[in-house]
């Protein structure tokens, strides 16, 4: 057999990728292209999606990833698609996409206050089917569309997920999965397919959905457009993929009930597998579909923990960020060697930034640092970088518990992956925060090695993810938690919250200004 590679592509939230396997798992090429979302000027807080300017991008990083390998494209024995969640593409009768938008498209404010508004029990009703709330979901977008672009909501045939956008550019053939089309709040936990009377009964069409197939499964063939467009050979297999935290945990061997993963990029999500059951009467957590079929996820989203650390970075680190381009250092790694001499606790600094998750009512307070000393070694940017590093680490604590909680089980380790699992010093500190062991994979950026698995599993190669992740998945560092530090942790985690509660209440008085608040609130 000559095809031995596999091909993922990325559509990301700030750049689409193509990322080439071997039918081993190991990662042999890859090419990126950044890309930006513009705002409609017509419209506030829109963010659309260019599918035109976008495709050409990732067209082009699908030739130079299969340059870079040195392949013919007759050896990738399939590809697949991962994607931002959230984001939707609308198609007309013929298959043309007639309107897109991001994830971070936040134009239906008033759409979500309304529906609250005229429909009090369907927030609610819906969560309780799809586990989503309308901060994120296509319903209140969908909304929007009607009354601001009724000519385009006219013409609309069918709605997809942005992974699925990538998928029928290069068959032809439109299908949604449920990991992504899970995170619209108009698809069933249980059944794994899409609610038409969530649109019904907010005075939507109803008929608009794509049909549904799970992860893995093959959809189409690469066509003789899409050949002259992205280099692939005409026929190769295209397979279903799924959303991208989703197949990221697949890709981290994350596959059975009860697998726990922390991570930790520009946002940190805290995810549980759990049983289709499994629901929130409170709801505080997001449940999604996951890529595996007969299970869901359980997730938590810290906000912002990445672009906390670079703020401070870039504010505090100048003599870091010199001495490192002298020396071909890394800043971070240097605030990170003179916070490892402060100790546990970090002198009591109060980090104001991320809440736990209130997905009900989602909102957080304004960016603070309480409890500042004025002696300068126990308020330096060293003792505020730990605290900052803390801070993360219990906040994901206390979402992980509150998943525990509802899922009855205590997973034996957390799989801690992405960028900050790049740290030796964050992954003992994770591990300290929760009192459980923390394993890093070898790959941790494994967004793309579990969407070569959707692949690898259409191609025949592997039975499933369970199979996949036996055969692929292997561990670099393993952390065991001091108890010792935990006890300060859980310590200062209640500081934390009573303090965070009272900073909320100031953004409620309109005295500060909240970090980020959902649509609607």
């Amino acid at each position: 057999m000559n095809q031995r590679y596999l091909l993922a592509v990325d559509a990301g939230t700030g750049s689409g990728r193509a990322v080439l396997f071997d039918v081993d798992g190991n990662q042999i090429a890859s090419a990126q292209h950044e890309w930006w979302h513009k705002a409609d000027p017509r419209f506030p807080g829109s963010m659309d999606f260019d599918v035109e300017g976008n495709w050409a991008l990732l067209s082009r990083a699908i030739r130079k990833a299969i340059a870079e390998a040195g392949i013919t494209a007759a050896d990738i024995a399939a590809v697949s698609a991962t994607s931002m969640r959230e984001a939707i593409v609308i198609y007309d009768r013929e298959g043309r996409e007639i309107w897109a938008c991001a994830n971070v498209d936040s134009r239906a404010n008033t759409e979500v206050r309304d529906l609250k508004t005229s429909f009090p029990q369907l927030e609610p009703e819906l969560y309780a089917l799809s586990g989503q709330t309308f901060a994120l979901g296509a319903l209140p977008r969908l909304l929007w569309l009607q009354r601001n672009l009724p000519e385009v909501y006219a013409r609309m045939h069918r709605v997809a997920m942005l992974s699925d956008w990538v998928l029928a550019r290069l068959s032809g053939v439109l299908a949604s999965d449920p990991s992504n089309a899970g995170t619209t709040g108009i698809f069933s936990l249980t059944e794994r397919a899409w609610l038409p009377d969530a649109m019904s009964k907010a005075g939507m069409r109803d008929d608009v959905f794509a049909q549904t197939v799970e992860p893995g499964t093959v959809i189409g063939r690469v066509t003789s457009r899409a050949s002259e467009e992205t280099g692939l050979a005409v026929g190769t297999p295209v397979v279903m993929g799924g959303g991208d935290c989703q197949i990221g945990t697949a890709g981290l061997g994350v596959v059975n009930e009860g697998d726990c993963a922390v991570l930790g990029g520009t946002f940190w999500q805290q995810v549980v597998n759990v049983s289709p059951t499994v629901t929130d009467p409170s709801m505080n957590l997001r449940i999604n579909p996951h890529v595996v079929t007969g299970l869901n996820q359980a997730e938590a989203i810290s906000f912002f923990v990445g672009i906390v650390m670079r703020w401070f970075r870039d504010s505090f680190g100048g003599e870091e960020i010199a001495k490192a381009a002298a020396t071909g250092g890394d800043a971070y790694s240097l605030l990170e060697e003179k916070a490892a001499n402060i100790p546990p606790g970090a002198y009591g600094i109060i980090p104001i930034f991320s809440d736990v998750m209130h997905y009900g009512n989602w909102y957080h307070a304004a960016p603070s640092l309480l409890n500042l000393s004025i002696d300068p070694e126990k308020s330096g940017k060293a003792a505020i970088f730990r605290a900052l590093q803390e801070n993360a680490a219990i906040v994901a604590a206390r979402n992980l518990t509150a998943i525990f909680k509802l899922s009855g089980k205590t997973p034996e380790k957390i799989v801690f992956a992405a960028g900050a699992s790049k740290s030796a010093h964050w992954s003992q500190m994770l591990s300290d925060a929760t009192g459980l062991a923390v394993v890093t994979p070898v790959v941790k950026e494994a967004t793309a090695l579990g969407c070569a698995a959707a692949a690898g599993i259409g191609a025949g190669l592997h039975r499933d993810f369970v199979d996949t992740a036996d055969h692929w998945v292997r561990w670099d560092r393993h952390f065991e938690p001091n108890l010792q530090n935990k006890e300060i942790y859980d310590e200062a985690g209640n500081r934390w919250a009573r303090a965070y509660a009272l900073q909320r209440q100031l953004v409620d008085e309109g005295i500060t200004t909240a970090m980020w608040k959902a649509p609607g609130l």
